[in-house]
């Protein structure tokens, strides 16, 4: 009954974040179809699949990293919120990065103490693939942000964070360097990390295609998931 009851979950969400990119409509400047209630809704249906699973995992192992990681989602939502506009806030892209840098925070105490608890805290994997990923995230903010502009609060503000989302997907590879049950969860937190500078230079540097919005969704939708439902590879690992 858990397992069927977290598959509907995941059906649900792949019905609202994909059927509303398949049957939305697209809007006047051609940068999305995706309805916006679809795409907080299936963010949502994560943050239930999250909380299921800590419910389900609670009195297991992995039972304090799936309640990391159903804060970290739920921060994760917040921030969805707040990015759409649906929370109100006066400055909605700060009160977002800061609602998406707490759960990121929630994710890497996840990832930390879990691999400490499983014996999945190798130097060599765990710090390598963390300085590798740190690298490009500071490279990424750098070409993405900083590059031709006279830096502000905000552009200041994305560093510490695009560092955050690089730690996140340093220790996910980490785990997945030394475990092959991670290679989906670290897989969501590079599609984050991407989906996240797509978003950055969208709002920094106008970049501008066709249905960008979506593309940016049909990254951090299925990134959120992998990481969510990561919660099944610590169980099994």
């Amino acid at each position: 009954m858990d397992r069927l009851w977290l598959i509907a979950l995941l059906v649900l969400w792949g019905v609202l974040l994909f059927g509303g990119f398949l049957f939305g409509h697209l809007d006047p400047e051609r940068i999305r179809r995706m309805p916006a209630w679809t795409r907080m809704a299936s963010s949502l249906a994560l943050v239930i699949a999250a909380w299921s699973a800590y419910i389900f995992a609670r009195e297991t192992e992995a039972g304090s990293y799936a309640l990391l990681i159903a804060l970290g989602m739920s921060f994760g939502f917040i921030g969805d919120l707040l990015m759409a506009r649906w929370l109100s806030l006066k400055n909605h892209v700060i009160g977002g990065i800061a609602a998406f840098g707490l759960g990121h925070i929630a994710y890497i105490a996840a990832l930390v103490s879990y691999g400490n608890q499983a014996g999945l805290d190798a130097r060599a994997p765990r710090w390598g693939a963390l300085a590798v990923w740190l690298v490009a995230g500071v490279i990424g903010w750098y070409v993405v942000v900083l590059r031709n502009h006279k830096p502000t609060l905000l552009h200041r503000a994305a560093l510490p964070y695009t560092l955050l989302l690089s730690s996140t997907a340093g220790f996910a590879a980490g785990l997945a360097l030394q475990s092959s049950a991670f290679m989906p969860l670290a897989l969501g937190a590079a599609l984050f990390l991407l989906s996240d500078l797509i978003l950055a230079a969208r709002l920094f540097n106008n970049l501008r295609f066709y249905l960008i919005d979506d593309v940016v969704w049909l990254l951090y939708g299925p990134a959120q998931m992998l990481i969510v439902y990561s919660v099944g590879s610590a169980l099994a690992a």
